[in-house]
Formats: structure tokens, sequence, C-alpha cells
């Protein structure tokens, strides 16, 4: 006689229910839907970085290659003039760990465990973005599925190669400079800012530990000031942590 799938789930509670295509549709829809937002402000990064490609005399197709391999946002920018500069590779490396270095931060509390299959985790590492770390460490993803968290993070990395093609092959038409084009990507991460904050509003003081950190990074390493602010805002938060446990001990 043949075991209902349900008798057979709950006797091996490690065995997980095989994923119809009706469900993967869905997750894949929602990952869209999702994105959608995010999308408004990384198509014009995009453009901008496609732009810049073009009118610094490189070929239109090392554009969406860079925005495809690298997907690194800012340092994309940085890596064209260093590139045309024959800039050392040890200036080069060093770079970009200044530049990227908030990814090693990003990792400690990003959901990783949740990604299942191996070559999804080694791709959801690849693309851990601003905004894919703030969309899916927030408290709308903890029931996001693994699929949906890899399509979330594979629709934004295809905006941005699409809009670095778009920008590469439309480059020539455009001036070299459009007025709140770079503002773009800002703006979205001061929505997912506030949007984090909204959404926790218990916990006030991190987000002012995190603008204190910023402030005194200003003061004291205004060129280093994101690697300096996070360095900050770690520690605090660490220290932080261990207050919190040691009070419960001496109630």
């Amino acid at each position: 006689m043949a075991i209902p799938p349900a008798t057979v789930a709950a006797a091996d509670p490690t065995r997980r229910p095989a994923r119809t295509p009706h469900r993967l549709r869905s997750d894949l829809l929602a990952a869209l839907k999702d994105s959608a937002s995010v999308g408004l402000g990384l198509v014009p990064m995009g453009l901008a970085f496609g732009m810049l490609v073009t009118h610094s005399g490189l070929p239109w197709w090392s554009a969406p290659m860079y925005s495809a391999v690298m997907y690194t946002g800012t340092l994309e920018f940085l890596l064209v003039p260093m590139l045309l500069a024959v800039t050392p590779l040890l200036t080069v490396a060093l770079t970009t760990v200044l530049v990227n270095g908030r990814h090693a931060f990003y990792a400690l509390s990003f959901p990783l465990h949740r990604v299942r299959g191996r070559w999804a985790r080694l791709y959801s590492t690849f693309a851990l973005s601003d905004e894919a770390y703030a969309m899916t460490t927030g408290g709308q993803a903890h029931d996001w599925s693994s699929a949906r968290m890899v399509a979330f993070q594979a629709f934004n990395h295809g905006y941005c190669v699409a809009g670095s093609l778009t920008g590469a092959l439309v480059g020539s038409l455009i001036p070299p400079r459009v007025n709140g084009l770079d503002f773009a990507m800002t703006a979205l991460l001061v929505v997912l800012a506030l949007d984090a904050i909204r959404e926790r509003r218990h916990d006030l003081p991190t987000p002012l530990l995190a603008a204190l950190a910023a402030l005194i990074a200003r003061l004291i390493t205004p060129g280093q000031l994101l690697l300096t602010a996070f360095c900050l805002f770690t520690a605090a938060l660490l220290a932080r942590h261990c207050t919190a446990r040691r009070e419960p001990a001496h109630a």
C-alpha cells in the first residue's frame, strides 16, 4: 500500500517537500514584484555606468561585462578611470577592500542558511548587494523561500546589467552628465534605510548608533568614511550585545 506523502514528511522531518512548478512560479513572480522598486534605482545606476564606459572610449560590450562579472556598484565607477590610467594592481586591490569591505559585515547576518543548494549559495554570496541585504534581512522577508531570495538577487543583478548595456549602446546620444541621475542610488538607499527604521521602531538605538558612527568617521577619517563607520558601528553593536547579555545575570 502506498504511503501518503504527508505521512512520509511527518515521519522524516528532514525531508523537504518537492517544489511544485506552481510554487516556483509564484516565488518568481513575488521576487519580481519585490525587486521592481529596487530596479528604479539600479537601472539609472547602470545607465550612468554604461555612459561612463562609452565616454571613456572603452568598447560598449565592456559595460555589461563588468556589471555581470564584478557587480560591485560604486567600485565599477572607480575601476574605469583606474583601468585607463593603468593603475598598479596593489592599488586596485586596496581600493577594492576599502570600498567593498562592508560586505564582510553584511555576511554576519545575511540569511544564507535559508538558501538551498550549493550553486544557489555561491550565487547568493556573489550577488550580495546593499539592496539584497536590506530587503532579505527585514521582517517582510522572514518567510521568503530559497527560490524567492535567489530570484530577487538575480533580478537586481539583471537590472544592473540591462542598465549598463542600454547606457553603453545609447551613451553617445546622451550628454556626459545628466542632472539628478547620480542621485537615484542615494535616494534608493535612503528609502531602504527609512523602511528599516519604520519596521524596527522599538529599536531606535541602532539607527542612532549608525548615525553617530558616520559622524565620527566623517570627522576622523573623511577619506575613508564608509570603512571607519562600519568598524565603529560593529564595535558599538558588539558592546551593546555584551551589555544586554550581562543584564539578566544581575537581575
